[in-house]
């Protein structure tokens, strides 16, 4: 099983979406793919039609069995999408912090509770909150590839300083560094700004940076109401077209990754 997390320190750049539409372009090529939601407000929960504030069982259950001393057994949730299923947020789990931050072996809840569905699942890709805390610790100490998207605005591009200053600081704790992608988001080529802003991220970035970018795109609105990764709703939508070119970026730098750890061994 592949592990992707999706993350920023920054709210409001796209992480969701990133999620539901790469998930949704997974599950249609005929992967296994399961959704996380490690975000206390609980966005993707909601897309996908349940309430983080009563769905049972949720994320919190397992965290909070961990924190006992048990295992936690991991309950996923099928989506309205064939081959994608969810794990869903709990409010709760913004409690997390305060109750179990600081106990020995927290940082790995999500690492172990995936490595039990490893044979369930081709791909997993985590959904954080905007935030350094144990959820975010635990996704990345998890993941195998980090995705960043980035609003093309200069605001989101200082919160990209603060989530790269945690990414150093996550790999002097792995063994195995942390690959990452930056990608552009909500991207208006109309506007002097976006377009300014893009020029910087890949001046200061440069190949971390992805080379397409996701534009703005209504349909993501409509397809967020229904229910649906827009890549399954509207396939054919500016939106969908860039993340299929993205997922096929992504699935080639896993490739290469992995040619590259074959050569070494």
């Amino acid at each position: 099983m592949r592990i992707w997390t999706v993350a920023n320190q920054k709210g409001g750049v796209g992480k969701t979406t990133a999620v539901t539409s790469l998930a949704g372009l997974l599950a249609q090529r005929g992967s296994a793919v399961l959704m996380v939601d490690l975000d206390p407000h609980g966005s993707l929960t909601s897309y996908c039609g349940l309430d983080p504030e009563s769905v049972e069982p949720n994320l919190y259950d397992l965290f909070r069995a961990q924190g006992r001393g048990g295992s936690g057994a991991v309950s996923t949730h099928p989506t309205e999408v064939e081959g994608l299923d969810l794990l869903p947020a709990s409010t709760a789990l913004a409690t997390l912090d305060r109750q179990l931050g600081n106990r020995k072996g927290m940082g790995l809840v999500i690492r172990r509770a995936l490595a039990s569905l490893a044979d369930r699942y081709d791909y997993t890709l985590l959904d954080c909150p905007p935030m350094l805390g144990v959820l975010m610790v635990n996704a990345l100490a998890a993941c195998h590839h980090l995705v960043v998207p980035v609003q093309t605005e200069f605001l989101a591009l200082k919160g990209l300083e603060r989530m790269v200053h945690t990414l150093e600081m996550i790999e002097r704790s792995r063994s195995d560094g942390l690959a990452y992608t930056i990608v552009p988001t909500l991207f208006d080529r109309r506007t002097r700004a976006a377009t300014r802003a893009l020029e910087e991220l890949r001046q200061r970035y440069g190949e971390r940076v992805w080379q397409g970018t996701i534009p703005v795109d209504t349909h993501f609105r409509e397809a967020s109401r229904q229910g649906l990764p827009l890549t399954v709703q509207q396939p054919w939508s500016r939106g969908s077209m860039a993340f299929r070119k993205l997922l096929e970026h992504l699935l080639a730098q896993e490739a290469a990754d992995a040619a590259e750890v074959a050569g070494h061994g």
